[in-house]
């Protein structure tokens, strides 16, 4: 198959053009949410033929999937097996306290590696690496620790899972950053693959031990925002420890998305598959597509889906788009450019997309709490790229077991485990100064 990211724009939109008539057939034939969609609003989904025309569907918001997930799943027995057997699920940040399944077929799953192999070649990720995953365990399967071993397959490079993070349930498999040095050392890891904030206090822990790192030559980040500072910081640890190389490649991406790769060094991000996704960006109140270089929210159509299928799906993203040619490796598919903006009802903590209503929601129904505030802040203060932290303060008077009823209900709700500070009820909301409590605050700046 020839990469298309190399095919002049009209040879790329020609073959989504092709794809997108296809998958809205599909949608129109086994799409329990588009169907209804659609035809209340009486859209003649026939009458979308290419790549423009798609602008007269309406968005869809996170909010619809988190609202009934099992509504956006095909469903076509007709299919062959590969299309409609599950192959896995992968959870992605729900409106309640559970998670929101995103389902893949085998045909997805395919699909999943044939995008890993074109971000890895784009990306310099070799099939004799041997990777670090350092994301956490989480109680539900997300898609940064489950998705690595997928990327090292399409790249046929070995890897190996450190389990780094905070301990649940009866099993008890989780390593210290002491033991993951160690086997990175051990195992002679040319790539750390994990949130920026961990893999720098990852590789801050390997100074102070003083661990072989010198096999190391990338440090591939995702799951997070990285800022220059941070990325530079991660260079000059690597230099420190002798590392082979001090490359840092941002991955951008989320569940729904997959990955988008950097050509260079903190370069825009390359849509590796254009046969499989569009993207454009939208204005959020009308729907109507703004011209390349604007910035304003990304949505994305899935072009070649079986399990869980989204059109013009907002990701949650402010970005821009450029359809140039790249400057630097010449390929003509869509890039990301940034800086990538959250939108303001999801907040990344840990590396963890949460939602601070669900949080806020769980710990109002604690009896027992007088007030309580939630405070996002960096774990060293003085320190700008210190890993996040989440901190619950409460006032009570009954403090005895309310700690553990507190990271409990913080932990089913968001799936990170917070501190839990104890203070006085005026240090939260004093209503001799304040109109309302603050009860989200988010202080890394």
């Amino acid at each position: 198959m020839s990469d298309l990211t190399r095919q002049p724009l009209e040879t790329i939109e020609q073959q989504q053009n092709e794809k997108l008539r296809a998958m809205l057939d599909l949608c129109v034939r086994g799409h329990p949410y588009y169907r209804q969609q659609w035809t209340e609003a009486k859209i003649d989904v026939r009458e979308i033929r290419t790549l423009a025309d798609l602008e007269r569907l309406p968005l869809t918001h996170k909010t619809e999937l988190m609202a009934d997930p099992e509504r956006f799943r095909l469903s076509l027995p007709e299919l062959p097996l590969q299309e409609r057997a599950l192959w896995e699920i992968i959870y992605t940040t729900g409106s309640t306290a559970d998670p929101t399944p995103v389902y893949n077929t085998t045909h997805d799953y395919n699909a999943y590696l044939f995008q890993s192999r074109r971000v890895a070649e784009i990306s310099g990720i070799r099939e004799t690496d041997v990777i670090a995953n350092l994301f956490p365990l989480t109680p539900a399967p997300m898609g940064a620790f489950i998705r690595s071993a997928t990327n090292a397959y399409a790249a046929g490079a070995a890897i190996f899972a450190a389990l780094p993070g905070a301990s649940y349930g009866p099993f008890d498999v989780r390593r210290s950053v002491d033991e993951a040095v160690r086997m990175i050392a051990m195992h002679r890891a040319t790539v750390l693959w994990g949130v920026p904030s961990f893999v720098r206090r990852l590789l801050l822990r390997a100074i102070e031990l003083r661990a072989d790192f010198k096999s190391v030559r990338m440090c591939a980040i995702t799951g997070e925002a990285s800022s220059p500072a941070m990325r530079e910081d991660l260079r000059r640890c690597l230099r420190e420890l002798g590392a082979t190389g001090t490359t840092v490649f941002d991955r951008y991406g989320s569940t729904e998305l997959g990955a988008f790769a950097q050509c260079r060094e903190d370069g825009d991000w390359h849509n590796p598959t254009p046969e499989l996704q569009y993207h454009e960006i939208v204005d959020l109140e009308t729907g109507r597509r703004l011209p390349d270089g604007e910035r304003g929210a990304l949505a994305v159509t899935h072009l070649d889906r079986r399990g869980t299928v989204l059109i013009r799906f907002v990701v949650g993203d402010v970005v821009s788009l450029d359809r140039r040619p790249c400057p630097v490796c010449s390929r003509t598919s869509e890039r990301v450019v940034g800086p990538v903006v959250r939108a303001r009802d999801l907040v990344k903590v840990k590396g963890m997309l949460i939602n601070p209503a669900v949080l806020l929601e769980a710990l109002q129904s604690i009896p027992g709490i007088d007030e309580f505030q939630v405070v996002v802040r960096r774990e060293n203060k003085s320190d700008p790229l210190s890993m996040d932290e989440l901190v619950v303060r409460v006032a009570s008077s009954n403090q005895a077991a309310l700690a553990d009823t507190v990271i409990a209900r913080a932990r089913d709700a968001i799936r990170v485990r917070p501190l839990v500070e104890f203070v006085e009820a005026k240090d939260i909301y004093d209503a001799g100064r304040q109109t309302k409590a603050a009860r989200f605050v988010d202080q890394r700046g």
